[in-house]
């Protein structure tokens, strides 16, 4: 099996920490094949940092899928051009926002997400309502880090995630906790011992879905609203 992973902003470390994640989970029979996104922002922090990234991924899914891939996972937390890449797509195309939300719903009664600034929450709010859980989430919180500082600044980065998620859990009720950027991904060990919580990487929830959606078989409907672009 073939998963194509592919990081839209254009920061190779980023995609080098994704792919061991993805790695560190797939099954001996599944091959990664990691992507960093082209003529895309260095980050993906708001709006229009999103609306940059999906030209170019879109054309790197089909060029992935084209070479072989079964799935692909967009490891942005924003879940950028979720719709367009289903639609360019024949496989399953996983948002890492949409499978951490899930295995939330499905490991605990309430969560709550952290992500980096607070320009992302709104956005990260949306999408909870969007995904249909907001009576689970009870609260989109932030550490006030720029994405690129989750690297540069790691030590920092670590212990405002730690102090944050224990507000989530003592403040909000939060049984389990997203983490709201594919940069931390390589922290939730981590971070679940240190603070008692379960920490959900969408990273690799994302992985083994891919997997396990593809073993059963399926597809990306096109019967409809995902149906191939036409041509034009």
């Amino acid at each position: 099996m073939q998963v194509f992973i592919i990081n839209p902003n254009s920061t190779e470390s980023m995609t080098r920490m994704a792919l061991k994640s993805a790695q560190g989970v797939a099954d001996p029979g599944t091959v990664i094949l990691p992507a960093t996104g082209r003529d895309a922002p260095a980050s993906i922090e708001g709006f229009s940092d999103e609306a940059l990234s999906v030209p170019s991924m879109l054309a790197q899914i089909r060029e992935a899928e084209q070479a072989g891939a079964q799935a692909t996972v967009i490891a942005c937390f924003d879940d950028p051009g979720l719709d367009a890449a289903r639609e360019v797509a024949g496989g399953p195309v996983l948002g890492i926002c949409q499978s951490g939300i899930q295995a939330a719903m499905i490991l605990s009664k309430r969560f709550s997400i952290v992500t980096t600034l607070p320009r992302s929450v709104p956005a990260i709010e949306d999408l909870v309502q969007r995904y249909g859980a907001s009576g689970h989430c009870r609260r989109v919180r932030c550490i006030d880090l720029p994405v690129l500082s989750i690297e540069s600044e790691s030590q920092q980065a670590f212990s405002l995630l730690v102090a944050e998620i224990e507000r989530a859990r003592d403040e909000d009720g939060a049984e389990a906790v997203v983490l709201g950027c594919a940069g931390m991904s390589d922290l939730t060990d981590a971070l679940t011992r240190a603070t008692g919580v379960v920490v959900i990487d969408g990273v690799v929830v994302a992985v083994k879905m891919a997997e396990a959606l593809v073993g059963s078989g399926l597809r990306t409907s096109k019967a409809n609203a995902y149906a191939y672009p036409r041509v034009k």
